[in-house]
């Protein structure tokens, strides 16, 4: 049990960081190259290759190098990534009750 808060503290650590669940979202879908998730997310380049060097290193992203030319990588969940799908669909569940666009908005509109 002593376990616990910290096991349970490091995992909200890792998917709140800013932008990880909107990555982790986007890699739910499948295989994806860095030019399209930057296009599909509200993201800087520099800020989305942080956050995906960070789920490398925790072992939740893979990064494929294929020898092609030009060089295509691609990240892709690993199977500890995956495990996460149902935390992600979930916490969508729950957003799509609890959560309302007045909320959303006001919450742009202080950004």
């Amino acid at each position: 049990m002593s376990d616990l808060c910290p096991r349970f503290e490091k995992a909200m650590q890792l998917i709140s960081k800013r932008w990880v669940g909107l990555i982790l979202s986007e890699l739910l879908h499948g295989k994806k190259r860095f030019s399209e998730m930057e296009a599909d997310l509200p993201i800087s380049g520099r800020l989305l290759s942080d956050r995906l060097k960070m789920l490398e290193k925790e072992g939740i992203v893979e990064r494929n190098i294929y020898s092609e030319f030009p060089v295509r990588i691609e990240y892709s969940l690993t199977e500890k990534g995956e495990a996460l799908k149902p935390v992600i669909q979930e916490i969508q569940n729950w957003s799509d009750v609890w959560i309302t666009a007045e909320e959303v908005k006001d919450q742009a509109i202080k950004k």
